[in-house]
């Protein structure tokens, strides 16, 4: 990994930056320096930014309290986890946004009740007439075309962060977006575009067609459907890069056991994070069940439970 060589504004120092990073504090001063490398196809200046809305003593008790409500089953530790890093970072992702439609086909099932007589016997053997109904379903094709709407997605520009992560602490209010300016990222760390252009925008059309296809699925008539063909359309494609903050904490909750990551999502708060399992504790359950089952079987007998 290269590094630049950044000169602080306030004390004159020269800080190297790495390469990954837009920002930098001087180890001297404090000062943050906010660099603005040389745009490329891959990584363009951000487009625009949204702002940190939970400041760090309210991050601090979301994962206290994250760790607190943890399951049963969930490691000891975690209850007593202890931050050996918080920090608060500007994401890179990309907004896809574009003009989608479809055109469809599938086989739709319309559902209705047969009624028919039969003959069986009663509990005394004679011959006795009932009726009982049954679900039927007929089936016809149908094609059309869907219309088209606008759609957004945001996917990860970040190594660090991949896209599931970040989808699991999404959603974004992307109304709140504003305009970028270096000035904005002052304090904070904020992590420059690791993944290429041409991957997030596969990866955001991909998202998109599914997202397609889901609509479509949930639009079709009928009381059930299957062998549903979509071809999805995306027109009018736009993408811009954009800064999402992020609050990132390394937990330690047992000694020898790697650290925990949470992820809490700057502007509404959403924590999470892998949570280990603690094998004693889901066999004690287990042996617990087994126990209480061979109780009952024991206090009632089989036939009673049966």
């Amino acid at each position: 990994m290269t590094e630049l060589q950044v000169r602080c504004a306030t004390c004159g120092a020269d800080i190297l930056l790495p390469e990954n990073l837009r920002t930098a504090d001087c180890p001297y001063c404090g000062s943050s320096s906010v660099v603005d490398r040389p745009p490329s196809v891959d990584r363009p200046l951000p487009t625009f930014a949204l702002g940190f809305v939970i400041d760090q003593a309210r991050a601090q008790s979301i994962a206290r309290q994250w760790a607190k409500s943890r399951g049963p089953f969930s490691h000891g530790g975690i209850r007593r986890a202890v931050a050996d890093r918080t920090l608060g970072v500007y994401v890179p992702a990309w907004l896809y946004g574009a003009r989608a439609g479809a055109q469809w086909s599938a086989r739709i099932g319309e559902d209705y009740t047969v009624t028919e007589t039969y003959v069986t016997t009663d509990a005394k053997g004679r011959p006795v007439t009932r009726t009982r109904t049954r679900t039927e379903t007929e089936w016809r094709p149908l094609s059309g075309l869907w219309d088209a709407y606008i759609i957004d997605v945001v996917v990860t520009a970040s190594k660090g962060i991949d896209n599931d992560a970040l989808e699991s602490i999404e959603p974004f209010d992307l109304r709140a977006l504003r305009r970028y300016r270096p000035e904005f990222l002052s304090g904070w760390t904020a992590e420059e575009a690791t993944l290429s252009r041409a991957q997030c925008l596969a990866q955001a059309r991909e998202e998109s067609q599914a997202e397609v296809y889901e609509r479509v699925k949930a639009f079709l008539p009928g009381d059930r459907q299957r062998d549903l063909r979509c071809e999805v359309s995306l027109e009018d494609e736009v993408a811009d890069l954009v800064l999402l903050p992020v609050w990132v904490f390394t937990l330690r909750y047992a000694e020898g056991k790697p650290p925990l990551r949470l992820l809490i999502n700057g502007q509404t708060g959403r924590a999470v994070g892998h949570v280990p399992l603690s094998a004693p504790r889901i066999a004690f359950a287990l042996l617990l069940g087994l126990g209480l089952i061979a109780f009952l079987l024991l206090a009632f007998g089989v036939g009673d439970l049966w």
